[in-house]
């Protein structure tokens, strides 16, 4: 399929599946899409949806210190660990959260990369009113933040990280559905100490219909990226 302007991007849905097998994934369609661009051919911008099985990511900034164990042990956890090259520092992913991958070339939407970021950040925005939730964005620091006055009580419920090429865009946003919180004790969440990190579960006392989230995401971005 050729992305057009009735179809500006074709969404798959990974289901759960492990961080390397995604990455493969993402570059392929990355790597094909620069190509496409660069030879002046039909170019296809893809939105992936996964489920990762339990991994930590740390960007390009990424400080190691921010990880709190050793990384030897993330193993006997069955925790994966992975230097990755998007922006940001670092994070988890995990059952219940929804990972977004946009491969798209942001001069199809004549976007810069910052306003690109703030559309992902309105999307998660629009999708947390559905449940009467107020995303909020913090200055300095990506991602959708809720209480961003509360001082320590500030937190985030969904992180954004990308890499970009020729205005070509992989990796994305990673919003908490049903998220086991635990594992970001074992971090400092995007380099913060002072602020916290929550999940839709969390904020409405209950575990959430993953599948219609994911429906609900994918259609606000059919509506921002149209």
């Amino acid at each position: 399929m050729t992305t057009d302007k009735t179809t500006p991007f074709i969404y798959h849905d990974l289901g759960r599946i492990d961080y390397a097998t995604a990455l493969e994934i993402q570059m392929t369609a990355f790597e094909k899409l620069l190509t496409a661009k660069k030879e002046g051919k039909p170019e296809e911008n893809h939105l992936f949806f996964c489920e990762h099985t339990p991994v930590i990511t740390m960007g390009k900034s990424g400080k190691e210190g921010n990880l709190l164990i050793p990384e030897h042990l993330l193993s006997e956890r069955d925790i994966s660990f992975y230097q990755t090259n998007r922006g940001g520092d670092i994070t988890y992913h995990g059952p219940g959260q929804i990972t977004g991958y946009p491969i798209f070339d942001l001069e199809y939407w004549q976007l810069g990369l910052k306003q690109y970021i703030h559309l992902l950040e309105e999307v998660i925005i629009r999708f947390l009113r559905l449940y009467h939730i107020h995303g909020e964005r913090l200055d300095g620091a990506t991602g959708v933040w809720l209480d961003t006055s509360a001082g320590s009580q500030t937190r985030k419920i969904c992180a954004i990280g990308v890499k970009s090429s020729r205005y070509v865009t992989m990796h994305g946003f990673a919003l908490n559905i049903n998220t086991d919180l635990s594992y970001y004790s074992l971090m400092n969440p995007c380099g913060f100490t002072d602020k916290g990190v929550t999940s839709l579960a969390q904020e409405l006392g209950e575990t959430q219909d993953f599948e219609l989230a994911k429906q609900q995401v994918q259609t606000i971005f059919k509506e921002v990226f149209s």
